[in-house]
């Protein structure tokens, strides 16, 4: 089937999910929202998110797409499944994903969890976790100053280090954990920087891996998959700033893959 896979987000963020399902999937067209221009989501009430959500959603279904996927922690804690009860199309998230695949990477049960205060204070992670086995010891940690950061293109040096070494203060000091979830898609791209932090010994565990494979499943349960040879161009929109955004989304996307992409504003907001 050649329609498109959605994928939405807050801001840039997401853009760490698309680029591994462009690689995972490479036939596979995908149209990326990021709504950058209301981002972040994190300390808006459950109420604005889903409104916020549902507006990105009806966008893509416009564009007639087979699945969808929230790349957004916070978008996927207050919607999913109300997105999955009203839609006719696979909904996939980011939560349940980035849980299993830090299950099967930590070997003393302790898994610390960073996000932002959306997403946990809906508490979405630990259930996740805890439903799956019910021994773990799980802390989590709001970072409220990391999207902020992310959105302007501050990956690293001094400031980004800052930052992190400030508010990662707390699970540090605690020194039991031996995984790390990292609970938001803008996450990844301070990586490097919350891995120095941490240390070594602590695997740091970001969900876009494990959607992709998740999102490569449901096509070929779903016998949805594109069996095209044509090559694809993705479109990328964003709701804000056009030229942070565009450079953002190139850096990113030219470090990883060799696929083609269309980066456009979209205006999703209810008059």
């Amino acid at each position: 089937m050649d329609r498109p896979i959605g994928v939405i987000d807050s801001g840039v963020g997401g853009l760490t999910v698309a680029l591994e399902l462009m690689r995972q999937l490479p036939r596979e067209k995908l149209i990326y929202l990021g709504d950058t221009k209301r981002c972040p989501y994190g300390p808006r009430t459950k109420e604005e998110v889903q409104q916020f959500t549902w507006e990105m959603v009806n966008f893509l279904l416009e564009k007639e797409i087979k699945l969808l996927v929230i790349a957004c922690n916070t978008a996927t804690a207050y919607t999913i499944d109300d997105l999955k009860d009203k839609l006719n199309i696979p909904v996939i998230g980011v939560i349940n994903p980035g849980a299993r695949a830090a299950i099967k990477a930590t070997n003393n049960q302790e898994i610390g969890i960073i996000g932002t205060e959306g997403t946990v204070k809906s508490g979405a992670y630990p259930e996740a976790l805890k439903r799956i086995n019910p021994e773990l010891h799980v802390q989590a940690l709001a970072c409220p100053l990391f999207v902020p950061l992310v959105e302007r293109g501050v990956f690293s040096g001094e400031e980004a280090r800052t930052v992190v070494q400030t508010t990662l203060e707390p699970l540090v000091e605690d020194n039991v954990m031996d995984t790390l979830i990292l609970g938001c898609t803008h996450y990844p791209l301070l990586k490097p920087l919350i891995q120095d932090v941490v240390g070594n010994k602590v695997a740091v565990i970001s969900s876009s891996e494990e959607t992709a494979r998740e999102t490569s499943a449901i096509l070929e349960i779903k016998h949805l998959h594109n069996k095209s040879g044509v090559q694809q161009v993705h479109e990328i929109y964003s709701t804000g700033d056009m030229e942070l955004f565009n450079c953002i989304a190139t850096k990113i996307f030219q470090s990883g893959i060799q696929q083609q992409f269309k980066i456009k504003r979209a205006v999703i907001e209810k008059d």
